[in-house]
């Protein structure tokens, strides 16, 4: 079975020339959309805070990871196989200078599109081996962010902050149910809870199971067997409704979360700050 998946792939691959048409366009139109937003969201906050200084950089090495968990504990970063290895978020990286002159993150940010239910059935196209269903069985495209934020996370160790903000869209990702109209007027039901295609599920370990659509970029302290346990959880937003993010609505999350992390490293910047007031 996962062999005649695999040269399905490859041949789709072969065809489409690449990840865009494996994935589609939506997916890669909602990657270009958070990469955009990461720039609006950089000149905004260096227009609010301008004593500050910020940067935006596409990925971080493998080394540079490591590096940091050395820090935090000389046994871990140990082990390296492929020097040029990296993480490249969707909507990359924006980082703060602090009084030391050490640029700590304040914001990453990604984004994934699956699920097509509602366009093909918007537009009358039926879907399967046989063209002959209303719905396509979700794929897994998505479980590759956990290796992202689970970077990120060894990243940020020393951090009591963790602001990674991952975008959802599309029918794999519904919340409640919902009904759509076929141009014959035959309305189909898409039940959210139906396992083969929702996968969200397949996700929220990244956030310990807390609520979606929340700002969880002040880490979690929880006490178990007498021991403080620090959680680091993704902020998981997801249009409910299947539908396209509103960009206004994704640049203010990203402010939110960005403006969060700002507070939480707010006597690391007392300096910076201090001029920004004295000079009101």
């Amino acid at each position: 079975m996962e062999k005649k998946q695999s040269n399905r792939l490859t041949e789709q691959h072969k065809k489409t020339q690449g990840v865009v048409g494996i994935f589609g366009e939506e997916a890669h139109q909602h990657d270009t959309d958070v990469f955009r937003n990461s720039c609006v969201v950089k000149n905004r906050l260096e227009e609010e805070f301008q004593t500050l200084s910020f940067r935006y950089r596409r990925d971080i090495a493998k080394k540079e990871i490591n590096e940091a968990l050395q820090k935090v504990d000389p046994c871990l970063g140990q082990t390296l196989y492929v020097d040029n290895a990296r993480i490249i978020p969707d909507g990359g990286i924006i980082e703060v200078k602090d009084d030391n002159a050490q640029w700590r993150v304040i914001l990453v940010s990604e984004a994934k599109h699956q699920g097509k239910d509602i366009e093909n059935i918007r537009k009358g196209r039926l879907v399967g081996k046989n063209s002959d269903q209303d719905l396509m069985v979700a794929g897994n495209a998505i479980e590759r962010s956990h290796k992202n934020i689970s970077e990120m996370a060894n990243f940020m160790l020393s951090e009591s902050y963790f602001p990674y903000v991952l975008f959802l869209e599309g029918s794999n990702f519904l919340t409640h149910d919902i009904t759509i109209e076929r141009p014959d007027g035959r309305k189909v039901t898409l039940t959210y809870n139906n396992g083969a295609l929702n996968r969200l599920d397949r996700l929220t370990a990244a956030n310990y199971g807390m609520p979606l659509n929340t700002n969880l970029c002040k880490n979690k302290f929880v006490s178990c067997n007498g021991r403080s346990i620090m959680l680091q959880a993704a902020s998981i937003y997801t249009q409910c409704d299947g539908e396209r993010w509103n960009q206004d609505e994704m640049t203010g999350i990203m402010l939110e979360v960005a403006k969060t992390s700002l507070q939480m490293l707010g006597k690391d910047l007392f300096k910076q700050i201090t001029k920004n007031i004295s000079s009101i």
